[in-house]
């Protein structure tokens, strides 16, 4: 059968009534991950109290755990009995693959491994009513329907990442995340436990750890770009004991989740600095940092420091048996070596080049430590400067050049680009959206994601071991928070790690993912719900909303009003011949359902000309493409990420409008995001050069006001001419120099600026 065919199912839940007893009846299903094969057969399998469970150790963990979600989440108690069946089969080729067949009478679980047969459990968990999840199931039986599922993950590595150092959450809260992890299929959980903000773990050989460098004085208020700055004036930390993650640990191993820790060096390392300063280049005291961002304070290159992090990593290694350990490597600005005669002298000893190279040599000495203990890397794209270390895993977040890099030189890559795996970026364009750091990404981007990028043969794209979402906790404080950021699109990533291209459909996939929420309600997971969202784009047969939930309607108005159960109902393309505001939202037969979805169009002399540029935008900050700079339609105001900015990473840009036909020119608006603590800067001129009728051009240059303090940089450029001259235009040419390389004592200090440029409006 054709896929679509045998996922793209909605759950019907129907209670029977028969002699006297109450049947739950589960007639159809969805699955999340899509499974591999997945085939409904006729015939239905009764679950009830007569049923049992047999297995042999092998099947130890994954047979206890569907008794337990059966016995604690239900009335019904089972037997010792072969009902229920795990039985071992070595003709599966994948050790984390399964089968599951559910008969009449019987259910049959076979797996190569106990872990196989733990995710076979995961499937038969999604096929019971979602009240099993929070015990609150009170019938006596369950129907469940007859089908075979064959499965196997695409990737070998599926995880999710939770970032404590800015904010930490409680040990009850981590569990609950790695359950979340569990019932996706993920299979590792990396856990970010050092930052400048915060150190949240004991090491016991160091007790100003957490004496002093698990606590801020106070921390910042809003968001970092937001001038002047604002601070709380509360102190703010903690860390988890040696005991507390030792529980965790073995809580994720009794649920196949391998738990990597991360001890970022050599840079955002400032708690461990101000706790104990001779790490450090200078010596000099410092605190805890109290904002965001990226600091100068790194760990110094002298043998003290080697012979601490060794301490350290010790430590850490006692705690978790896990094969990786995650080095960080990321974000080291190097003006305090660039000063320190220790690391001169040391890049002058090992004969390195600069200090690129010495950040090289600092990850492969903790490697070659690390390998001695048997264990391997993982380090952030960064610690692929100056080279990569012999035995290194590569992470890769600054985009996918660095996986490709790697990948060829025959190492491997865990994918986690920011493009499609920051999960602390906005999700929706709603302004009632909770403060993020910047950037959009919305649902289907993530679903949308392929973990193996283009440019690597079949023989290097097995160096991609995976992928996995990041969740960074700048701006998010409550355990709640993390929860509306990371779902639903942790379970879109699921998806994409383990579900084969040819297998995921995404209208499918927000059909089942409806469902789902049930799920997620019934486990008090606070989910952010856009499914019932509405999206607009402006095509030449006019504007186009569409929204991918089944069964229901979109409702709109022209005339500023709100859209009821009485608006007109939407059917095609509306058409736009001047400036219009679109008023829309989704509804069932009863009522509205989600937000009201707005936009304005400014239906300016540019809309549906030619635009090109003389370089491709960034992958991940693509928005709407060239056309989008001229589709009538401005960007958010805050979240230079959404699909109407357009980000350039470094470029010098050349923006052609093809007007199509000679127009009087009066003026022409844009504006630029500035958003200095995302490596973020308006260019500091404009150059405009416009083609006139007469094959003549006309050449001008404006200088913008770049200041710290504004987060936008709006530009008008008025078009002057003679008055008693009949000058039109018929192409325009804008030139736009990047900012250049972002300067000392900045975020980023040493790197490209960004350009965000927001919508091109010729009047």
């Amino acid at each position: 059968m054709p896929f679509k065919k045998i996922t793209a199912f909605i759950v019907f839940i129907s209670f029977l009534y028969s002699c006297g007893s109450q049947t739950h009846e589960v007639l159809e299903t969805q699955i999340i991950p899509a499974p591999t094969k997945h085939t409904i057969n006729k015939g239905s399998f009764t679950l009830n109290s007569s049923v049992g469970i047999s297995y042999t150790k092998d099947f130890k963990i994954s047979a206890e755990f569907l008794k337990t979600f059966i016995e604690e989440g239900s009335q019904i108690k089972l037997k010792e009995s072969k009902s229920i069946a795990f039985i071992k089969d070595e003709s599966i080729s994948s050790a984390e693959g399964y089968s599951l067949q559910i008969f009449p009478n019987r259910i049959e679980i076979k797996a190569k491994t106990d872990q196989g047969a733990f995710y076979a459990v995961q499937s038969l968990r999604q096929l019971l009513p979602v009240e099993f999840e929070n015990g609150t199931f009170n019938e006596d039986k369950v129907i469940i329907p007859c089908v075979t599922i064959e499965d196997n993950p695409q990737f070998k590595y599926r995880g999710m990442h939770l970032d404590v150092g800015r904010h930490m959450f409680s040990v009850n809260f981590i569990k609950k995340y790695i359950d979340a992890l569990v019932m996706l299929k993920m299979n590792t959980f990396h856990w970010h436990l050092t930052e400048d903000q915060g150190w949240r773990i004991e090491i016991k050989k160091y007790p100003k750890l957490q004496e002093v460098a698990a606590f801020r004085n106070e921390t910042l208020i809003g968001h970092y770009s937001n001038q002047p700055q604002q601070f709380d004036g509360k102190q703010y930390g903690g860390f988890y004991t040696q005991d507390e993650v030792k529980d965790v640990v073995a809580y994720a191993k009794s649920r196949f989740i391998t738990v990597i820790p991360e001890i970022e060096l050599p840079g955002h390392s400032q708690a461990a600095i101000a706790a104990y300063p001779e790490l450090g280049c200078t010596g000099k005291q410092v605190e805890v940092a109290t904002k965001w961002g990226v600091f100068e304070e790194i760990y110094c290159t002298k043998d003290e420091t080697f012979e601490f992090l060794e301490d350290v990593l010790d430590e850490v290694l006692e705690l978790f048996p896990s094969e990786y350990i995650h080095i960080g490597g990321d974000e080291a600005p190097k003006t305090r070596w660039k000063t320190c005669d220790v690391c001169q002298n040391r890049i002058k000893a090992e004969g390195l080049k600069d200090e690129h190279q010495l950040q090289s040599y600092f990850i492969a000495r903790i490697e070659t430590y690390l390998n001695s203990k048997g264990r391997q890397i993982i380090g952030w794209d960064e610690i692929l400067e100056g080279g990569l270390a012999p035995n290194a895993t590569v992470m890769s977040w600054r985009g996918t050049e660095g996986a490709v890099e790697a990948a060829k030189q025959k190492h491997n890559v865990v994918m986690s680009p920011t493009s499609h795996s920051y999960f602390d970026y906005y999700q929706s364009d709603n302004d009632n959206e909770p403060l993020a750091i910047g950037g959009y990404l919305p649902l289907e981007k993530v679903y949308s994601f392929n973990p193996i990028p283009e440019g690597l043969s079949k023989e290097e794209s097995q160096y991609i071991l995976g992928a996995q979402g990041n969740l960074w906790t700048e701006y998010i404080p409550t355990s709640k928070q993390v929860e509306y950021m990371v779902f639903p699109r942790m379970i879109a990533m699921s998806e994409v790690v383990w579900s084969k291209p040819e297998h995921k459909n995404y209208a499918d996939f927000v059909s089942r993912l409806e469902y789902f929420h049930k799920r997620l309600d019934a486990l008090d997971i606070n989910y952010a719900n856009h499914l019932f969202e509405i999206e607009g784009s402006l095509i030449a047969e006019g504007y186009q909303l569409k929204t991918l939930t089944k069964n229901k309607s979109i409702r709109f108005t022209l005339d500023g009003s709100k859209p009821s159960i009485n608006s007109e109902v939407y059917s095609k393309p509306i058409p736009v011949t001047k400036n219009t505001m679109i008023n829309a939202a989704v509804f069932n037969d009863k009522e509205q359902l989600g937000s009201i979805f707005t936009q304005t169009i400014n239906y300016h002399k540019a809309v549906g000309k030619k635009i090109t540029i003389n370089v491709e935008p960034n992958k991940a900050y693509s928005g709407s493409g060239a056309d989008g700079l001229i589709n009538g339609i401005s960007g958010s105001d805050t979240r230079y990420g959404d699909k109407e900015w357009l980000g350039f990473w470094g470029d010098d840009l050349e923006i052609t409008i093809d007007l199509g036909e000679e127009m009087d020119i009066n003026s022409i608006e844009t504006r630029f995001h500035n958003g200095q603590g995302q490596w973020i800067y308006a260019p500091n001129e404009i150059w405009f050069k416009f083609q006139l009728a007469d094959g003549s051009t006309v050449t001008d240059k404006i200088n913008t006001q770049n200041e710290v303090t504004k987060n936008l940089v709006d530009i008008n450029y008025i078009f002057t001419k003679p008055k008693h001259l009949d000058i039109k235009v018929k192409t325009i040419i804008l030139k736009i120099p990047n900012y250049g390389i972002i300067p000392e004592g900045k975020q980023g200090a040493g790197n490209k600026a960004w350009t965000f440029i927001d919508e091109i409006i010729i009047n």
